[in-house]
């Protein structure tokens, strides 16, 4: 029955999003992820979590996760990131793919176990907690991978919200530049939002424009990850099933992309379409962060924190260096 763990992470959705209004420099999701940490560190909670919320935060984590990142593609405007001009959008396309493969070799050069490498340089790399959960169900990696991989990549974005507006006058940035710095550096949107609407609305932006700019990456890159999944010899304790060439979500969200961008879409459709993936998305990452284990992460997850630091130092230097070129 998988009511009741739905109904949780409505409740918690709902909850989140009223602390964001409270406090609109809070991203959303962040909130959503932050708030089923929390309740997944509750020792009278745990039983219910593992046991009759389960099918219904699965179907949150995985199911709602998919349809919002579908919904997420009628944000892209092709047309607005073709106003970046070139070098913007050849350095963003260069930071996501040189942050994701160095990334990656980080995680293999520490020995992170399953796809802990894949999941961690998806999140840094374009989209967050967002392109974890994508990459997560594109080839079906452990419940506790995609957690630890949601953990870290939700705690890095929330120091960059705090850190980043520190250094925008330090490192003699227009408005203009911070936004291009954090839209290519800072990895879930409501965490670029948070960040760069501190400089103004120019700021913002252009953040926006650079951060979507990323988002589209996600689609060829899960793509890719996909196919090489399926390519892997089958081992005798895996499933005997096999991941798609290209996952249904990742095409329907190409399909959105390409909606968003040719057809004048209603304005209200648009409006609600944006109020439903952010509230798929908030419960999805709520039942998600509920599969964290603080204990476990502190006892076993140094390595994966240590990846994570240098993952989100990397995308930071490489989207300074962006701005100065672009």
């Amino acid at each position: 029955m998988w009511l009741p763990g739905v109904l949780l992470a409505a409740a918690a959705a709902m909850t989140s999003w009223g602390l964001h209004t409270l406090i609109p420099a809070a991203p959303l999701l962040t909130l959503a992820v932050g708030l089923g940490i929390i309740v997944g560190q509750v020792p009278a909670l745990r039983t219910p979590l593992a046991g009759t919320l389960a099918p219904g935060l699965t179907v949150a984590g995985q199911r709602f996760m998919r349809l919002g990142i579908v919904l997420l593609g009628l944000k892209l405007s092709l047309g607005d990131i073709a106003g970046l001009g070139w070098v913007t959008i050849a350095t963003t396309v260069a930071i996501v793919l040189v942050t994701f493969a160095g990334t990656l070799g980080l995680g293999r050069l520490f020995r992170l176990p399953g796809h802990q490498p894949l999941l961690i340089a998806s999140g840094f790399s374009i989209c967050g907690a967002s392109a974890i959960g994508a990459m997560s169900g594109a080839v079906k990696a452990k419940d506790e991978d995609t957690a630890t991989s949601i953990a870290l990549v939700t705690l890095c974005g929330t120091v960059a919200i705090a850190v980043l507006p520190l250094l925008w006058h330090p490192l003699e940035l227009s408005p203009a530049q911070f936004g291009h710095w954090v839209g290519a550096g800072v990895h879930d949107v409501g965490q670029v939002v948070a960040t760069a609407q501190v400089a103004g609305p120019a700021a913002l932006a252009i953040a926006i424009v650079v951060k979507l700019t990323r988002v589209l990456m996600l689609a060829p890159i899960v793509a890719v990850a996909s196919a090489v999944e399926r390519r892997r010899p089958v081992l005798a304790e895996d499933p005997p099933t096999r991941t798609p060439l290209v996952p249904l979500f990742v095409f329907g969200f190409i399909v959105a992309v390409v909606l968003g961008s040719l057809l004048p879409l209603p304005a209200p459709l648009l409006v609600a379409a944006d109020t439903v993936q952010t509230a798929l998305l908030a419960m999805a990452l709520f039942a998600l962060g509920a599969a964290v284990r603080l204990v476990t992460l502190v006892r076993t997850g140094w390595r994966a924190l240590v990846v994570a630091l240098l993952s989100w130092t990397l995308v930071a230097a490489l989207a300074f260096g962006a701005v100065h070129l672009g």
